[in-house]
């Protein structure tokens, strides 16, 4: 994401050849030999990377460094996809958001402030889903430059408004516990974070830092679908007991049961009786198997704040796993920025970004060329002095 002043710059960058190809493995196998004619027209020069970034799977550990790398990508692409439908929010399509929500969620969802904020999420938040994963194949970087720099800004304001429209709807998301509250705001300011940090190094000309970033980001958002799987088989574990309850209002409940009021009078007389609101709170056993509609709805909303967190947590470890083991990448992208940041005259090149050698202890970062003139003989600064 360059800036029309960048772009010159920027060509340069992404027109220069690609990193060479390991050649440890002289004599790979047909299966490898197969998934090379695959990733390489993508631009793809290590085999741990296509995986990581569109496949689900994949059979060598060296090809998928972690398991969250069966949601990246290509399984936000595809859960991306599978929700498009919800864009047709109040319709009266089974597929709709009001038809497909989890059971007296369409509640809250159907006017005022919810209303607004649920269409504003789903209306930026699907588009920058389909967009997010493109912006990671290098074919693209190196070949269409111009659509890397337009999708980026595309996905930056998207997902910023997503996260306002997530905000405005955290209250009553689910229930709206404080788990969920707390988990959906850590969410979108990391989120958001992230994205503002990935900016302002590639406007800096710190290509490593904006790659580190932009990854984080992407891991972040893409915790809704790790966070789905582990909902459901949560729901589904709870059922096995009959011992889960929580609270539903009565709203939701009417909702759900629209067409039916002696069910509601069954079920729930408390919502049947004189002077009950829509909010009046009934106790409703959680159940997803072969529950009625309100138990699988309670079922859903008891643990989506759990969910939310443990996702969360996954996809943070995640992405700093895949980080930490790709260091020759991060080495190469950051003597590419002292390369560009000197020719722009910037201050500290090769630091111009945010890097841990101007704001933390780490040792000055030195350009490959000053390295090798330096020799192996020569200790580094905190070698010299004794201190770390």
């Amino acid at each position: 994401m360059l800036s029309g002043s960048d772009d010159k710059k920027a060509k340069g960058l992404n027109s220069q050849s690609p990193p060479a190809v390991d050649q440890s493995d002289k004599t790979p196998n047909k299966f490898v030999q197969f998934w090379r004619r695959v990733y390489r027209p993508l631009g793809f020069h290590k085999g741990y990377n296509f995986p990581l970034c569109w496949l689900p799977f994949s059979w060598k550990f060296r090809q998928i460094l972690t398991a969250s790398g069966f949601i990246f990508g290509g399984a936000l692409f595809g859960f991306t996809l599978a929700k498009l439908s919800y864009l047709n929010i109040g319709g009266n399509a089974s597929s709709s958001f009001a038809n497909s929500a989890s059971p007296g969620e369409w509640f809250w969802y159907r006017n005022g402030i919810y209303r607004i904020g649920i269409t504003i999420h789903l209306a930026t938040i699907l588009p920058a889903g389909l967009l997010m994963p493109w912006q990671f194949l290098p074919v693209i970087r190196h070949k269409v430059l111009m659509l890397h720099r337009i999708n980026g800004y595309a996905i930056v304001i998207l997902v910023i408004i997503s996260n306002i429209g997530a905000v405005m709807i955290v209250r009553r998301a689910f229930g709206g516990t404080l788990a969920t509250q707390a988990g959906v705001g850590v969410l979108a300011i990391m989120s958001t974070v992230s994205i503002a940090l990935a900016y302002y190094n590639i406007k800096r000309l710190q290509i490593e830092q904006h790659r580190a970033w932009m990854l984080r980001a992407m891991f972040y958002l893409a915790t809704i679908v790790t966070l789905r799987l582990i909902m459901i088989i949560a729901a589904l574990i709870i059922s096995q007991s009959s011992n889960y309850y929580t609270t539903m209002e009565c709203g939701s409940v009417r909702t759900i049961y629209n067409a039916e009021p002696q069910k509601i009078q069954s079920l729930y007389p408390q919502c049947t009786q004189p002077g009950s609101a829509n909010d009046t709170l009934v106790i409703v056993q959680a159940t997803f198997g072969n529950g009625q509609p309100e138990q699988i709805g309670a079922s859903l909303r008891m643990n989506f704040g759990m969910a939310l967190w443990m996702a969360l947590l996954l996809h943070a470890v995640g992405v700093e796993i895949y980080l930490g083991l790709t260091p020759r990448e991060t080495n190469r992208l950051r003597q590419v920025s002292y390369e560009r940041q000197m020719e722009r005259g910037m201050k500290h090149p090769g630091s111009a970004g945010l890097t841990s050698d101007r704001f933390g202890d780490a040792d000055p970062w030195k350009p490959l060329k000053e390295v090798e003139l330096a020799g192996p003989g020569v200790p580094r600064d905190h070698e010299k002095d004794g201190t770390r």
